[in-house]
């Protein structure tokens, strides 16, 4: 075992070390060696580099680095989304990179629930994707300590989703977005994405490889057979990200893969599945064609229920998902320029979880699920009707003096609910750029007395419409069938219409 000095190649004052044990971790083209201290791990390529290669090591870590760094929310994509190569360093005629070490959440404290196999282990978002692994029967299910709830995945996406955006906004793309490349905590609602030394940069550096097996582009597999240089040749670029990114949403929400059904295009299988994820892709749910809906009869028995999608159809992500899912893989499945854009994936996220519910059911693994707009609510997962009434509230914003209209985005009430600034005022956009005094809430619902009640913290301007009276900070207000709150008179103050469900 020895410690070994490597030099930067961006800046030559500067070395690091590594310990070189003889038996490094390997990588599909890089080789890894921990610091002494364990901040920083220094990935050396195992092949010699190109110069354009070089470059683009030097372009990520030189130019783009500093350019998170210094904006908005820096720390939060460095320390929370992105682990991003911070140096380049030489040794010998080899070429590698530092990158800081993992959170320690990102790493199995369990593992399995029946072995110590994987503890310790990154949590790879394949573990998290399929459903076998969450397979109670399954022999090496993952500990349930570690699966969190359905909840939880809706925040990791929003990560995700975050961490596209942002690479596009810079004029980057992945080219290689899959559950190998990001690592998840579903109990901390974390994600990271990771090897991001192979980022694409339009017009300077192509994609290196062409995507992982299911989350390449149709576009890219159907030309895959064409010269680089051919201009029909379709290459991993911020299009392709915007077909993998929803790949990657629905498998950690349902899963399961979007395209992978029981149609079959060719005898062949390497064939068969050119096609079926390429030229011939299609939805598995989609509505008006279902050839390759999945036959329950040939699904492995592991990765039920989740492989039922007629227990479990994509709807029951709620309708702003459902209406992406639909753009993602119908619309845009063939025709990229029709795929939603990562920030509008946020969004349907977040807003989604406006919608949701908490399970009555105490043993229910999902513990959560989206209300699904009929007057008896029931948990999609485990059956359990919604007991009691349930206040849905309706936002509205002020079109013009005297007119307000829909905004198309409503809060579903639980006891202990809280409303936020980003509720009462359309001006706060609620994105990572949200600052610490944004995330306290304003009031919070609660069941109290029979009765559901809003309690006022922060509101300044609370008035109930309906019976034309204020409400001060420290009361409360009954929430009742048809009742209008104004939540801020300033500008962007949004209106509440309450409509109370589930009566009988």
């Amino acid at each position: 075992m020895k410690t070994i000095t490597v030099r930067s190649v961006n800046d030559t004052s500067k070395t690091y070390q590594f310990i070189d044990d003889g038996e490094p971790m390997r990588g599909g083209v890089k080789d890894v060696y921990f610091s002494p201290d364990k901040t920083y791990v220094v990935a050396i390529f195992r092949e010699k580099l190109d110069f354009n290669q070089k470059e683009r090591l030097q372009k990520i870590t030189n130019h783009y680095l500093p350019q998170i760094k210094n904006k908005e929310a820096g720390d939060y994509y460095l320390n929370e989304v992105y682990r991003w190569p911070i140096d380049v360093v030489g040794h010998g005629e080899l070429t590698g990179i530092i990158v800081p070490i993992y959170n320690s959440k990102f790493f199995f404290k369990k593992g399995y629930e029946t072995s110590d196999l994987i503890k310790g282990k990154e949590k790879n978002g394949k573990w998290f994707a399929g459903a076998k692994f969450r397979n109670s029967q399954f022999p090496l299910r993952v500990a349930g300590s570690e699966l969190g709830n359905w909840l939880s995945y809706f925040q990791v996406c929003v990560n995700l989703s975050r961490g596209v955006k942002k690479m596009h906004a810079m004029g980057l793309s992945h080219s290689d977005l899959s559950y190998n490349n990001v690592l998840i905590d579903p109990v901390e609602k974390s994600a990271c994405m990771i090897d991001l030394d192979g980022l694409v940069v339009p017009g300077l550096f192509q994609a290196e490889v062409i995507g992982t097996a299911e989350f390449i582009a149709p576009e890219v597999l159907a030309t895959k057979h064409l010269d680089k240089s051919d201009p029909n040749r379709k290459l991993p670029n911020r299009l392709t990200d915007l077909h993998a990114l929803p790949i990657l949403i629905y498998m950690f929400l349902l899963h399961r893969h979007p395209l992978k059904g029981s149609k079959v295009h060719d005898l062949d299988t390497e064939k068969d599945d050119l096609l079926s994820m390429g030229e011939k892709a299609l939805f598995i749910e989609h509505p008006t064609d279902s050839s390759n809906r999945p036959k329950i009869n040939q699904v492995s028995k592991w990765d039920l229920p989740w492989a039922d999608i007629s227990k479990l159809p994509y709807t029951i992500t709620g309708p702003y998902l459902k209406t992406m899912f639909d753009r993602a893989f119908i619309d845009g499945l063939h025709n990229p320029m029709a795929r939603p854009t990562a920030e509008e994936w946020e969004i349907a996220l977040l807003k989604t979880t406006d919608l949701m519910q908490q399970c009555h059911n105490t043993s229910c693994d999902q513990k959560w699920y989206v209300f699904d707009n009929t007057s008896k609510p029931r948990c999609p997962f485990c059956g359990t009707a919604h007991q009691g009434t349930l206040p849905v509230l309706d936002f509205y914003y002020q079109f013009k003096e005297s007119v307000w209209k829909p905004e198309n985005h409503r809060l579903m009430v639980y006891n202990n609910q809280y409303l936020f600034q980003w509720h009462v005022d359309r001006n706060i956009t609620r994105n990572e750029k949200i600052t610490n005094r944004q995330k306290i809430p304003v009031g919070y619902f609660t069941f109290h007395n029979h009765k559901w009640v809003f309690v006022n913290q922060k509101l300044t301007s609370l008035k109930d419409v309906t019976d034309d009276k204020e409400i001060p900070i420290n009361s409360m207000v009954e929430l009742t069938d048809g009742k209008k709150l104004l939540l801020s008179k300033e500008d962007g103050g949004r209106l509440l219409l309450i409509t109370m469900t589930n009566n009988n």
